[in-house]
């Protein structure tokens, strides 16, 4: 039996806890604010006594604790332990070793991996993806985020970038994203592409509910209240998930002839609109995926929820750590 800290970073807060890596079960799960704004020196220090915190609470000594994964938003180094860029953390984050710093601090071998890739590898080990080799994972929230396992391995591509699923290019020259590009499916089918259609509805007097649900503040409008929506019957509300789900098909179609995965997993908090988006994902890849079978492919919803990213990168320390 073997135990290992998982850490995911968000933009708000970190979240760590010891994990089983026989049984995939966490425990002592810690959040605390990640308060970027003070540096990543700062983070970083604490995010190492937090880890310290994590050992002391535990029946567990020291040197049970096997390696250190940490989970971070944006492009990193996964080879030597570097962040390049992360989204949604003020300060300095290029070139920072973030890896050999723990691992400094700590006396613990330490690994870190996109935070979506984290996920991937969680419900591959003990969620969604399990009994499998082959999968695709879409994470949906505020963005959109991907991961790739081809014959049990995590596909991380010449940089670590691999997977980045919500920038694939579905309207040519459509909407301009973020990242620069035009036509991701970010701009589609993800949580603020959803309450941008709602908005736009109401704002055009469209026959909807969707103002008088907010008092016809149109800044109260989020995914959930276009879900609430549809499943009350609003045509409107139906048709904005039904239109992202049609993109979300495209995208996972094109993943599909690419690679013929065994399983392509959802998850997300926009995900948790279930049958409204699972639907029209379906009636797409019907229509587009003509050669694969997509019969013998299967269409699931994530399982490990918000722990997904702790047990993921954990167990990617357990996966470094057997390799050397």
């Amino acid at each position: 039996m073997g135990y290992y800290i998982g850490c995911d970073v968000g933009g708000t807060n970190i979240r760590a806890a010891i994990v089983n890596s026989d049984s995939g079960d966490s425990f002592d799960l810690t959040v605390q604010p990640t308060n970027a704004h003070e540096g990543h020196e700062m983070v970083l220090a604490r995010m190492a006594a937090l880890f310290e915190e994590l050992i002391a609470n535990s029946n567990l000594r020291r040197d049970q604790i096997q390696g250190i994964g940490i989970g971070i938003p944006g492009k990193v180094d996964v080879k030597n332990g570097i962040t390049n860029f992360i989204t949604n953390l003020p300060g300095h984050w290029i070139n920072v070793p973030v890896a050999g710093t723990i691992q400094r601090l700590m006396g613990i071998p330490t690994y870190i991996l996109n935070d979506v890739r984290s996920i991937t590898w969680g419900e591959l080990k003990f969620g969604a993806g399990r009994n499998c080799s082959s999968m695709v994972l879409y994470a949906i929230g505020t963005g959109i985020g991907g991961g790739i396992v081809i014959n049990n391995k995590l596909l991380l591509g010449n940089s670590g970038q691999a997977g980045e699923v919500g920038h694939m290019t579905i309207v040519p020259d459509g909407i301009l994203c973020n990242c620069g590009n035009r036509g991701c499916l970010e701009q589609y089918a993800s949580g603020p592409a959803i309450r941008s259609a709602a908005i736009k509805a109401v704002a055009h007097g469209a026959t909807t509910i969707l103002g008088e649900m907010v008092d016809f503040d149109l800044n109260r409008i989020t995914p959930h209240t276009v879900y609430e929506a549809a499943i009350s019957g609003d045509r409107i509300a139906k048709d904005i998930y039904y239109q992202a789900g049609r993109y979300l098909g495209i995208a996972i179609g094109n993943s599909i002839v690419h690679i013929e995965p065994e399983r392509v997993v959802i998850g997300g908090g926009v995900a948790e609109a279930g049958e409204l988006l699972f639907a029209p994902v379906r009636e797409e890849l019907k229509r587009i995926a003509t050669l694969a079978p997509i019969e013998n492919i299967e269409l699931v919803p994530a399982e490990l929820g918000n722990n997904a990213g702790v047990i993921g990168v954990s167990m990617w320390a357990k996966h470094n750590v057997m390799a050397e």
